[in-house]
């Protein structure tokens, strides 16, 4: 590692393997998505949601498309920011894309630690008071922070063994589930008023929530061994895993609760979904499954997203101060990714967090997708079709969801529309400003390009 002072990140070239890639972008994939979103997606779409997960897929699908292509070019461990700069040089829209990208990330992470502390309290008869849950969420995110302290060679191994667990452990609860049912016949009679498009394409969009883990593949680029082959390939298997894993977990739910029984627990709907079909020891098996996946999820995503920040403080896109911190600037990004973790978790329930989480990543994908259409098409040998029905798609959900959200809770809405304008404002002044010293930051972004 050198001296621990010098203010760079430090990366290690091929040190993840193809299955190591593909558990950790199932790993967050699966940690957000399955446990809180199945109850928030049926909330919005009813009956339908099973389907609202496919139509998510088939989306996600389109946009992989970009971010194979760009990370086939340009392998790299800043992943997005480092797209976005291929993009849009270092110019408002790299920065503020990618700190959208950075904030729906760590979003993501409160998320998880939302539901970690719902799932949690399940073992002892619910949150009556509202204060458990963000607490055990709050704590965490500390130890996750604790272990991300420690290394890469400890992460990997942590969220490999929780990914191994977590998987085999949904798909025995999905096929359990299945197998107990009364009967597979999902009522999809009665869609009442969440039957509309508006609602699907919302559901939608929240599905798109539960895969988006893929682009941690993608902020990993460079570590993974031989990425040109590699970052496709585990791309493409930890979607298609998850495809079916989602398909499986939302017929178990299905079939075992009633529509209404599925909105009224939709912060921990798998585990009331395996209380009638598995009794008090189908509630702890899945709690146990809940609280591992969510808290490999954080580990892998705090990971990722302090990276990713770290990245964007080198190419001069972000502010950086020290705060009197000694260390790399991975660390203190790190640092600032769990206190931004920790307010959230505290402060905002779980269908927030998501909408936030929701309007942040589409936004920047379909930056990501224009960026390739406008820019790099040549250079990445992409199609344009391909990234055209990406942005289409991505425009539809997001419009759903936010026609949804205004009808249903304006409020966070509002909180999004704001964060974006003020994050678009202050990256301007900074932009502005250090393009007025006349430093060129063009020089230090070159370093982690493959020569």
């Amino acid at each position: 590692m050198g001296s621990e002072q010098d203010r760079t990140s430090h990366y290690q070239e091929g040190s993840l393997t193809l299955p190591g890639t593909v558990m950790l972008g199932t790993g967050v994939m699966i940690g957000a998505g399955i446990f809180a979103l199945t109850g928030q997606m049926a909330q919005m779409t009813g009956v339908l949601f099973p389907l609202a997960f496919l139509a998510a897929a088939v989306i996600v699908a389109f946009s992989a498309y970009s971010y194979i292509k760009i990370s086939n070019a340009w392998p790299s461990a800043g992943g997005i920011g480092m797209y976005l700069h291929k993009a849009y040089g270092n110019h408002l829209p790299t920065a503020f894309n990618a700190l959208l990208m950075y904030f729906s990330m760590v979003i993501a992470q409160s998320f998880l630690a939302r539901t970690f502390g719902s799932y949690t309290m399940q073992l002892f008869g619910g949150d009556e008071s509202g204060r458990m849950v963000p607490i055990l969420g709050v704590s965490l995110i500390l130890g996750a922070f604790l272990i991300n302290l420690l290394g890469n060679q400890m992460i990997q191994g942590v969220a490999s063994f929780i990914g191994i667990l977590k998987i085999g452990g949904i798909l025995v609860f999905g096929l359990v589930g299945v197998w107990i049912a009364d009967s597979i016949s999902v009522d999809f009679s009665a869609p009442g008023e969440a039957g509309t498009v508006g609602n699907f394409l919302g559901g939608t969009a929240l599905g798109i929530l539960a895969f988006k883990g893929f682009t941690t593949i993608t902020n990993s680029g460079s570590e993974v061994k031989d990425p040109h082959r590699n970052v496709g390939r585990a791309i493409v298997i930890s979607i298609a895993a998850c495809v079916v894993i989602y398909t499986l977990v939302g017929f178990a739910v299905a079939s075992n609760l009633s529509l209404a029984e599925i909105i009224e627990t939709r912060d921990y709907s798998l585990a009331a979904a395996a209380r009638p079909a598995l009794g008090e020891y189908g509630v702890w098996f899945t709690v146990a499954i809940a609280m591992m996946a969510t808290a490999g999820g954080i580990l892998a995503s705090i990971f990722a997203v302090s990276r990713m920040l770290a990245m964007l403080t080198e190419m001069k896109l972000v502010p950086h101060s020290h705060f009197g911190m000694p260390g790399t600037i991975q660390k203190h990004t790190l640092v600032y990714t769990v206190v931004l973790g920790l307010v959230l978790t505290a402060f905002f329930d779980l269908s927030r967090i998501a909408a936030l989480g929701i309007v942040f990543y589409l936004v920047m994908d379909i930056a990501i997708h224009w960026g390739v259409l406008r820019y790099l098409r040549a250079d990445v040998k992409a199609s344009a079709w391909v990234p055209a029905t990406a942005i289409i798609l991505d425009m539809l959900a997001l419009g759903g969801f936010v026609w949804v959200k205004l009808n249903t809770d304006p409020f966070v809405i509002g909180v999004a529309v704001t964060a974006m304008v003020v994050i678009a404002i202050a990256e301007q002044v900074f932009l502005t400003r250090f393009a007025r010293t006349g430093e060129s930051g063009h020089e230090s972004t070159q370093v982690h390009h493959h020569h």
